[in-house]
């Protein structure tokens, strides 16, 4: 049995790409995502939570899609056997305008189908046909369009939603053209994003165009084998005793020249591979949104953090050049020897040095507290010193009765050394990188580590993503960095070590903060209500799992500012559309109140992840830092829909930017570099 579970760690992704022609129909997991149980199948008599009884029919659910396209016979045939039609890039223009100006059908109609139901994956089907097993059969409301480009380059001269002809069509038997079967045949998933454009183009009108490239004989050969594919699904269809649609094969007769000038708001790539910004781009926009999120700041004296610099991507404040040394933290590196430290702090006069260090989560810690010096407050002791204008990190007793600054510190001995610029860089600015900035705080601060944790977050307004190892082995260095710290031995302070109940709680992560007022969760913050009040939290929103308080911490909150929704399990079942407006009024009523809330479910990235979406239809994912969101497919769905009530109750017209089978694509190739 396949289940969605994670690794321990995970290096930085490689580069992402939205080309998914090679994606595996196997469930995809996510390395970030600890194991969450869907729950029983719906019905069954199991212990636990419970799904609730199937809602009663609504006015939605008699939606069925229409279609410009649709009847065919209103276009000119260019292929009589089997049926191949003509149409012109207008055309196919307000045919894509107008599937987007309709209501998608409601979600019980196209789900659990959508989830993927091989016949021969027993552990699926017994899951989603506890019900009743017509859910299985195809969805008659269906008809989308689904565009294929010939040659399949989408690297330029790509039209909104195309794909290539190899993520939909079974290619390798030319005399039997057919679909791909991509429903899993084993395992099971609420999350095949990787299936769904494939599945669409079932149900769909398939409509071909060409770039410049490709001949005549290649794209009518393409049309014949799509309209062959169609004949022979339909066929299929009858022999199961399904009522089916009828879909044909369009040929697009017009240059993409006519797209790019007379109808760019469809153009996403034009014809030189240069995105037009006409149509999201999700991958571009996360990526953005990532890099406005954790840009460089400096969090001590000439001490940076922030994403590796790349200014193709990222206008970012301070780039490569504005710093003398980049230290990148990396799951292969070592801990530099001092020779080598010292070495690149005399490079740097001249020119920028570059240097590896560990990352969070690859050094194990120590087994004994012996008096040795360790390689961690080496390398804190070495920044320090070539940031604060090359002075020695150990000043001598006469230094502690000079005059202090305004913080407390003193005039350090000046060695002649201009200070140094130090940037500590990952490819997201957060997550490889929180060890080194998380001890190199304490150091320089002389703070210890639960101080250092929570003004990095509230007041340095840095992310970070530590692990459970990371965790224990700055408590076990907490003496050493201190005792060693210039600001302690400075004042000749005496430094409280006693650690707050939250920090040994906690397993390296805190609360995502998307919004000022609302914070993304798990189940082990929620359960942290210590925590949660140092951040400044005072309200939760529970989605599907319920906190487990003392009756004091429950009299502290108080009732109003906790709020439960039962019988929501993960399960790809469970609708959420319901619980919208009453999950965001409690939002809303903690925003005008100056109260920020905690969102949770049991892990963070499905349920609870929904809602936050769905205040904000935005950038959730992005700032759910080193945990990639994930909700399943249905919760996903149900968005769109939540998108179009907004819409109406705007008294806007209803129009959606993209279409599900190509926002389901984006997330699975988004999702990729983070699956097995």
């Amino acid at each position: 049995m396949t289940l969605e579970q994670p690794l321990r760690h995970s290096p930085t992704p490689p580069p992402l790409t939205l080309d998914t022609s090679t994606f595996n129909t196997a469930p995809i997991p996510n390395k970030h995502i600890p194991f969450c149980s869907p729950g029983p199948a719906p019905g069954s008599q199991q212990q636990g939570p419970v799904t609730p009884p199937a809602t009663p029919p609504t006015k939605h659910q008699a939606i069925q899609t229409l279609s410009i396209l649709h009847p065919a016979t209103s276009h000119a045939q260019v292929i009589g056997s089997p049926p191949v039609y003509s149409i012109d890039a207008s055309t196919l223009a307000k045919s894509l305008a107008h599937q987007a100006a309709q209501e998608l059908p409601d979600p019980k109609q196209v789900f659990p189908w959508l989830h993927g139901l091989h016949r021969d994956n027993q552990i699926q089907l017994a899951f989603f046909m506890a019900r009743r097993k017509s859910l299985r059969v195809t969805p008659k409301c269906l008809r989308g369009i689904t565009i294929l480009k010939a040659g399949g380059d989408l690297t330029r001269s790509r039209l909104k939603g195309a794909i290539s002809a190899e993520e939909c069509l079974n290619l390798q038997h030319k005399s039997l053209p057919a679909f791909l079967e991509i429903d899993p045949k084993d395992g099971f998933s609420v999350r095949n994003f990787q299936i769904q454009a494939a599945k669409m183009a079932m149900v769909s009108d398939i409509v071909i165009y060409r770039s410049d490239d490709v001949t005549d004989d290649q794209f009518i050969h393409l049309a014949q084998i799509v309209s062959r594919a169609q004949r022979s699904y339909e066929e299929r269809r009858a022999l199961s005793d399904e009522a089916s649609s009828e879909f044909h094969t369009f040929v697009v007769k017009s240059p993409f020249s006519d797209f790019e000038e007379n109808h760019p708001e469809v153009v996403a790539i034009d014809s030189q591979g240069r995105s037009t910004g006409e149509v999201m781009d999700f991958f571009q926009w996360e990526r953005q949104e990532m890099c406005n999120m954790s840009k460089a700041s400096e969090i001590s004296k000439n001490i940076w953090l922030g994403p590796t610099p790349d200014s193709s991507l990222c206008n970012t404040e301070a780039g490569s050049s504005d710093f003398d040394i980049l230290i990148e933290a990396s799951d292969t590196a070592s801990p530099p020897e001092l020779s080598t430290l010292q070495h690149i702090g005399e490079l740097s006069k001249a020119a920028p040095q570059h240097l590896e260090a560990p990352s969070s989560g690859s050094v194990i810690p120590p087994v004994t507290s012996g008096s040795e010096s360790d390689p961690l407050t080496e390398m804190c002791q070495w920044m320090y010193s070539i940031a604060n204008s090359g002075s020695d990190p150990y000043p001598c007793d006469d230094d502690a009765d000079a005059d202090a600054d305004a913080d407390g510190d003193i005039p350090m001995k000046n060695l002649g050394v201009r200070p140094r610029r130090i940037l500590l860089h990952c490819a997201d600015g957060y997550t490889e990188t929180t060890l080194l900035g998380v001890a190199y705080y304490m150091f320089a601060e002389g703070i210890p580590l639960h101080d250092a944790w929570l003004r990095l977050h509230c007041e340095k307004q840095r992310n970070f993503f530590a692990y459970p190892s990371d965790i224990a082995l700055l408590s076990s260095l907490q003496p050493r960095l201190l005792a060693s710290s210039p600001r302690f031995r400075i004042t000749r302070s005496k430094i409280a070590l006693k650690e707050p109940a939250w920090l040994s709680r906690i397993d390296g992560s805190l609360p995502s903060r998307i919004l000022p007022y609302m914070y993304l969760g798990n189940l082990g913050h929620a359960n942290n209500p210590d925590l949660l009040r140092a951040l400044g939290i005072a309200r939760v929103l529970s989605v599907g799992e319920p906190v487990t308080w003392s009756k004091a911490q429950l009299e502290r909150w108080g009732s109003d500012n906790l709020f439960f929704i039962d019988r929501i399990q993960d399960n790809g079942v469970d609708p959420l559309t319901d619980q919208f407006e009453q999950c965001l009024n409690f939002i809303g009523k903690g925003k005008h109140d100056g109260k920020a809330t905690l969102v949770h479910c049991r892990v963070g990235v499905s349920r609870s992840a929904t809602i936050c979406i769905a205040e904000v239809i935005c950038y959730v994912r992005a700032r759910r830092l080193n945990v990639i969101i994930q909700p399943h497919l249905r919760f996903a769905y149900e968005l769109l829909k939540w998108d179009e009530v907004l819409q109406q109750r705007r008294g806007e017209p209803l129009r959606r930017e993209l279409e599900w089978p190509t926002i389901a694509r984006e997330i699975a190739a988004m999702n990729k570099p983070y699956s097995r």
